[in-house]
């Protein structure tokens, strides 16, 4: 964790869920590329260390987390203070407080105390999370590209290469598609002669299982328990589609390159939706902004329909060997 005692360290916190990491790439390519004599730090869970280290922006990771998203100790920082500290943790004096608290040499924020002196950096609630953080940084002079997001190609082989690998689970209620969609989107999918692969995260092995006898997924196709970080990578990385919810799973197929069909509710794809671009389609229904961490699924989410979805998902299989250049971007919000 330490390195290398002469290099000198920068610490970035971010202790949020995978789509959060993703979703901070390009900004941490940026500080990466802004301290090249440095070790950059990453202060986030343990179970996404992997995930971390395999982006290449980051040589170290500090764990740190905290219930509902809030902000961690990072009272586990080990050694002499950080010389730089970045904050992409949020814009409130929580998460400075915290990065502050390890007395670093410069400390970036949206919340002092070491603003930038001629261009001062004010957080705005309709931006995207990824040109948010790039813009922050350019405020310090730090440079970074919001589109900079793809992932090294997985080392390890895939579970189910060429699949449809469908993907139930969200970390709240509010942007879970009831099972039984999921399991009629599969039936339909199955019936065309694609390969469906279900997959869920730790703890929602009940819903992969309800997805599966829903639709007669054979037992073999069915990846429930929470694979690990490489293995779930190269399965991403490698499927003919990705259909998902907005959760990490969609942030990991924008990363590799695979087409992808996510269904948002109470969260804008404008706020976190994949690049515009004809191998992403995002469907959602506009309307006031909802709690993306609510405990029932979220009103705009639910007047997303099966046929809509399938339909999404066979023109992007349609389309899969096609090149770029034969189709557009497509905006699918409605």
């Amino acid at each position: 964790m330490t390195g290398p005692a002469a290099r000198p360290r920068v610490l970035v916190l971010r202790a949020l869920g995978l789509g959060d990491l993703l979703a901070g790439v390009p900004a941490l390519r940026g500080v990466r590329r802004a301290f090249p004599g440095h070790r950059v730090v990453l202060a986030l869970p343990a179970a996404l260390g992997e995930a971390a280290l395999a982006t290449g922006a980051v040589d170290d990771v500090l764990p740190a987390e905290a219930p509902h998203r809030a902000v961690p100790s990072l009272t586990g920082w080990p050694g002499p203070p950080p010389e730089v500290a970045v904050d992409l943790h949020g814009n409130g004096p929580a998460s400075r407080d915290a990065l502050a608290a390890l007395s670093p040499r410069r400390l970036l924020a949206f919340t002092g105390p070491d603003p930038p002196p001629d261009r001062p950096c004010v957080w705005r609630r309709d931006e995207h999370e990824r040109v948010r953080w790039c813009r922050f940084l350019a405020a310090y002079g730090i440079p970074a590209d919001p589109d900079d997001v793809r992932l090294p190609e997985p080392a390890a082989a895939s579970p189910a290469p060429g699949a449809v690998v469908v993907h139930p689970g969200a970390e709240a209620a509010s942007r879970r598609w009831p099972a039984g969609r999921y399991a009629d989107l599969v039936r339909r999918l199955r019936s065309r002669g694609h390969r469906v692969v279900l997959t869920g995260g730790p703890g929602e092995d009940a819903l992969v299982r309800e997805v599966a006898r829903g639709s007669a997924t054979p037992s073999g196709d069915v990846l429930s328990g929470g694979l690990p970080f490489a293995r779930l990578s190269a399965l991403v990385a490698r499927a003919d589609l990705l259909v998902s919810g907005d959760t990490g799973l969609a942030h990991l197929a924008v990363a590799h390159a695979t087409p992808s069909v996510t269904l948002f509710g109470p969260v804008s794809p404008r706020l976190w939706g994949p690049p515009p671009l004809a191998r992403h389609i995002a469907l959602w229904r506009p309307g006031p902004p909802g709690d993306p961490h609510g405990d029932r699924p979220d009103p705009r989410l639910m007047r997303i329909g099966v046929e809509e979805a399938t339909e999404a998902a066979l023109t992007l299989l349609a389309a899969r060997h096609l090149p770029p250049d034969r189709a557009g971007p497509r905006d699918a919000a409605t």
